[in-house]
Formats: structure tokens, C-alpha cells, sequence
């Protein structure tokens, strides 16, 4: 996708010597201290910078134990949460991946150092645009961003091995179950708008096995399958 340009990683403002050993104390105070111990996501937690994907008045909390806002309403999720939601994925760096809700694109660009091919979905126009020239600045070019309803998945590219949504539903959607392939993971948060709990759903030929992880908070996900 082309669009207006979003900041580069090099952008003013942000020391990039800084930013690394920033990560390095995230990852080690926010993320291993708390049970996170897949080494493929800590590396990657590691590697990629946080702090272009935020906006700018709130850049100088890049890196701290918090979600934070960015534009359209919405959030980009607390460092330990995309760690945890990214193991619980088990990815092993040759699947194909679905994320719902690109959002400011820094979930995709963890994604895509862990998967083979990355297929990101995002209601609001600007945002994709936004993510897709981050993705271009950093030359990840596993990832694909797709402007639409999440709810509703990508058929055209299905199955997938994992799939993971940034954002809370009623209910896992069914059109997300169902383009699993066998052994696939849904990773969601799921229940109302004011408290969800994460769930990790494993499909089973046409059985879906569940289970309860923790309790979380996340905007709600707009869609078909979803929110009104």
C-alpha cells in the first residue's frame, strides 16, 4: 500500500543507540521476569523498535510497561501482552500468519520475524497506510496489509497456521475458526467492552479446543463478527 509518510526509524528526536538499550531492559524487567521465555519472541522483542510506531507526543514512554494511544481511538498494546499473546501463537518461523487489527503495525513487525508470511487486516484507512510505510522504512517485506472487516478473516489466503486478534470480541468469531488449518491457533480476547479475558483456541480437524489465559482490557473489535 502506498499513503502519507509515517516516521522513519531514524527519525529526530528518538536516539537509536538509546532505543536498544531501552528494549534490552523491557524485554529483561517486563517480559522474562514475567514468564515470557521463547527465545525466537524475545529476540524479537528485542529487535524491533517500538518507539517509530508511537506517535510523537507520547514517544518518550516507548518503552514503558503500558499500552499506549495512537490515532482513530486506538491503542498499541502493553509490551508484555504482545509477548505473551506472540508465544502463545507457537510459531516456529516458517507459517503463515493472519493479524486482525493492524493498528499502529508493531504486533505485524514482531509477527514478522517469527512467521514466513504475515497477512495484516485494518478497518481504518490511514492507519494501514500509516503501518504499511513503517513496514517499507524497515524493510519487512513479509507483510501484506489488507484494508477491511477482520471479523470476517481472508479467505483468499487461507488457511493459516496462527492467527492472532489485537482486538476484544463478544465471542471468537467463527470465520476466523474456520480458516485454521489443522492444529492452527486463534489467540483473542473475548467478552464485553469493559473486561475480556485472553483465549487461545487450538482447531482439531473440525473440533476447536479452548483455553482461558488471563484477564485483559482491549478496544473492541468492529465488525461483522464482531461489534456493531
Amino acid at each position: 500500500m502506498s499513503g502519507p509518510p509515517a516516521g522513519k526509524p531514524s527519525e529526530p528526536g528518538y536516539d537509536d543507540s538509546a532505543s536498544i538499550t531501552e528494549r534490552e531492559r523491557m524485554v529483561e524487567t517486563q517480559i522474562e521476569r514475567r514468564g515470557i521465555s521463547d527465545w525466537l519472541v524475545l529476540e524479537a522483542m528485542r529487535s524491533v523498535p517500538r518507539h517509530v510506531f508511537i506517535p510523537a507526543e507520547h514517544r518518550h514512554l516507548a518503552y514503558a510497561d503500558s499500552a499506549l494511544p495512537i490515532a482513530n481511538g486506538q491503542t498499541i498494546s502493553q509490551p508484555y501482552i504482545v509477548a505473551l499473546m506472540t508465544e502463545l501463537l507457537e510459531l516456529k518461523g516458517q507459517e503463515k500468519v493472519l493479524e486482525i487489527g493492524t493498528g499502529s503495525g508493531y504486533q505485524a513487525a514482531i509477527l514478522s520475524h517469527l512467521a514466513r508470511e504475515v497477512h495484516t487486516i485494518e478497518r481504518h484507512v490511514s492507519l494501514a497506510r500509516l503501518a504499511a510505510r513503517l513496514f517499507e522504512d524497515l524493510k519487512l517485506t513479509n507483510i501484506q496489509v489488507h484494508v477491511g472487516d477482520g471479523t470476517l478473516g481472508l479467505t483468499e489466503f487461507a488457511p493459516f497456521a496462527a492467527i492472532i486478534v489485537t482486538a476484544a470480541a463478544p465471542k471468537a468469531p467463527q470465520a476466523l475458526l474456520d480458516q485454521l488449518e489443522d492444529n492452527g491457533r486463534l489467540v483473542i480476547p473475548v467478552g464485553p467492552r469493559s473486561e475480556q479475558y485472553l483465549e487461545r483456541w487450538r482447531r482439531q480437524e473440525d473440533r476447536y479446543r479452548r483455553e482461558h489465559i488471563l484477564s485483559v482490557a482491549f478496544v473492541p473489535l468492529i465488525g461483522a463478527q464482531g461489534w456493531n
